[in-house]
This record gives C-alpha cells, structure tokens and sequence, in this order.
C-alpha cells in the first residue's frame, strides 16, 4: 500500500542535519573517529549537571504509589506550580501555575500550540534562516508558513514582518537564542514586534499569537539576557524545553507557558491540553516532571560552550571563513567563502548563489568536516557548525579547515 503523499515528498527531502550525521558515522567507520570532525547534528555532549544524577536516583528509589501513572494531561499540579515561578521570573509577570502545560520536549509543544490555534489555510510567519522542522510542525495541522528574510545580522527585521502579516496570519514563530545563528533578539526588537502585532489586530480584528521557542534561553554569553516575551505581548505562548539547558534531549521534556494577559484564556489553555492528549502525548513523562521540577536552579556549564565557541572562532579565523557572532546556544553560522564562480547578472560577489553551501559542504567532507549547508535553514550562502563537541575535537579540526578553505578559494 502506497504512503501519504506529503510524507512521500517530505522523505524526498528529509533534515540534512539528520544526513549529515549519517554520513558522519559512515565516515568514522571508513577514517576513525579521531580523523573525522562531525559539526553537523545540535547534540548536547555535556553531562547533565551532577544535581541531576542525585535526584534521579532518589526518585527512582522513592517507590512512591502512582508515581508512574497517568496525571492530569497538562502535568502533575505541584510540578506546574514550581515552573510557573520559573516563568515567572524569567517573563517579567506572574504566571499562573495554570498557565503551564508540560510538554514532550520543545518539539512536542509546539505542536500541541499550533494543533491549537491553526485552522485551515491559516499563516505562520517565521524570519530566515529558521529550524528547518518548522514547516513540518506547522503543516502537521494545516497551516501554512510564511518566510520573510531577518537583517543582514539575523536579527528581525520588522518592515519585513509588517508586509507579510494578512488577514490569515495566526502566529509569528521566533527562536532566540537563535538556531543557526546564535543571535538573542534585543528587547527594542520585541517591544517593536508587540507594537507591530497589535497594530495589525485594530486593522484586521484578529490578534496573531507571538510564539516564542526558547530551548536555548539558557545558554548566552558575556553577561546577555533573553529578553521577556510574556510581558511584552499579551497574546504570546512560550514553549521552552530541558534538552539544552539540562541536556536532556533524549528525555523529551519541556513545557508551554501562556501568556498571563492572553484573551480567551480558558479556552486556549482547555485547547492546550486537547491538543497534548489527542496528538498521542497524553501527558509529558512522569519521572522527569518530577526531576525538572527538583532542578530549576541547575543548568549544564555554560562556560565550557563558551570556552569552545572562542576555540572555533580561532580556527575559523584562521581559516578565512567568516561568521555571525553568536549570543548563544551552541552554533557557528558561517559565510560560505568567496571563490572563483562568476558575479550573478546585476549582482555582486557577495549576493547569494544557490548550492554554494552544499557545494563547499562537499569541499569540507572530502576533508572529514561535517556540517550543515544553510539552504537546509532557508539560508544558503552560509553554514552551520555545531561545537557541542569536545574543544580538542575543534582544535584538531584547523588543519583540516585551512586545507579544505584553501582549496575551495583556489
């Protein structure tokens, strides 16, 4: 029996992170693992934090009647309590406990947000470059996402958002810390996008949700703090995970947090939970409820990403190669280097050409470097390294950097 058709065309084209790795582990069995640089997949190689360890063997020796069973879909009440402090604290405003639906990681909520609020045919507006699974999340529930370019520094350009809004946008989508870039949206940016979003709704009669992914809100560097969505916006949904911060991704655990001043309040967060039930979650898992719960004041070594991201900058100096500057997460996002193909008709060298990045991505392999061209973002022209890996591993990467640019430049 033949297969779905948009599940036939999406396998066509599946995540070239997801290939990238692949191609890694063939490479490890054809070279070593010691000879192969794999920068491609956002895996967290950092431990969780030794909290983690105590208070899940604690729990696990607890033995404590229906520890393991069903809950309220939206999460055990004592566990959303404690995180809506947490948001609270980190939105600026005061979320209720019934404001927060745990969630099967970042990915799962978001999701249970758009089988929540996307009818048929409605818009998501999302800024390139972007994860490139959210046109799937989007489309897994009938809508339909909207790309407009951000600033030439990846941070938002508001013009562009402006024009793309209509009378069927449902959400604008942000991710900040930002993946690939590493940029964190400045606070103006999110004022301006509040300002913008309420504009429209007096025009158009329909408020558009502003929904922010923040799995990276704590990792940032050099004293930069991701500013407040919730207490921008009265219509904004925060979807957040522990894959990053905890470094937790094979867990699947996060949570959704609704804004306090959002209209309609008990029929989104009665759809929230719907949505969390019926898409085949039912509840986000018990045991790690109870360890998030226990552990939101530990967070992985955000120094030891800090400490790589000024390693990698060092090779990629020099190297040649250029990139943006990341605030945080644990991304390199890097202009593909000049070389000899021609100008584009009434263009420049620096305009974008397509298949530049898969070809350089080629260049790379053919020296063991793996990672991601950034048309796999709807960026290409640009590609991403991800230095989740050990520092020695980045550091014995710049030979192989400086032989692989120089014979792409020549």
């Amino acid at each position: 029996m033949p297969i779905a058709n948009a599940v036939r065309e999406a396998l066509a084209s599946s995540s070239m992170i997801r290939k990238m790795f692949e191609e890694g582990n063939e490479l490890r069995k054809q070279y070593g693992a010691e000879r192969v640089f794999d920068f491609s997949i956002g895996n967290p190689d950092l431990e969780p934090p030794p909290a983690f360890h105590r208070v899940f063997t604690a729990l696990a020796e607890e033995d404590k009647r229906g520890s393991h069973g069903y809950m309220p879909n939206a999460g055990f009440p004592d566990v959303r309590e404690i995180l809506a402090k947490k948001a609270s604290a980190e939105q600026a405003c005061e979320v209720p406990p019934s404001h927060i639906i745990m969630s099967v990681g970042a990915a799962g909520g978001l999701n249970v947000v758009f089988k929540s609020i996307l009818n048929p045919g409605d818009e998501v507006i999302v800024s390139r470059p972007y994860f490139m699974e959210y046109r799937s999340y989007v489309e897994n529930h009938g809508g339909k996402l909207v790309e407009v370019e951000s600033r030439p520094d990846f941070n938002l350009d508001i013009g562009a958002i402006g024009g793309a809004l209509s009378a069927k946008t449902a959400a604008l989508l942000i991710n900040s810390p930002h993946n690939p870039s590493g940029r964190v949206y400045p606070a103006g940016d999110i004022q301006a996008l509040a300002a913008l979003l309420r504009g429209h709704g007096e025009k158009t009669g329909r408020l558009p949700y502003l929904v922010s992914d923040e799995p990276y809100r704590e990792i940032v560097y050099g004293g930069i703090r991701v500013p407040p969505v919730l207490s921008a916006y009265e219509e904004s949904i925060v979807v957040t995970s522990y894959s990053k911060s905890l470094s937790l991704p094979g867990e699947r655990i996060g949570y959704i947090a609704a804004g306090p001043g959002v209209s309609g309040e008990e029929e989104l967060l009665g759809a929230l939970i719907y949505a969390t039930r019926v898409l085949g979650f039912v509840n986000a898992p018990a045991l790690m409820q109870r360890i998030v719960a226990r552990l939101t004041e530990e967070r992985v070594a955000v120094e030891v990403y800090a400490g790589r991201r000024e390693a990698f900058k060092e090779v990629l100096d020099n190297a040649g190669i250029e990139y943006a500057e990341p605030d945080g997460a644990f991304y390199l996002f890097c202009k593909v280097p000049l070389c000899g193909d021609p100008v584009p008709p009434g263009g420049s060298k620096t305009a974008r050409v397509p298949a530049r990045d898969l070809a350089f991505s080629a260049c790379l392999k053919k020296h063991l470097i793996l990672g991601v061209p950034g048309s796999s973002f709807g960026a290409p022209g640009w590609i991403r390294f991800a230095y989740c890996v050990d520092e020695g591993v980045i550091r014995a990467s710049a030979p192989a950097f400086k032989e692989a640019a120089s014979e792409w430049r020549s």
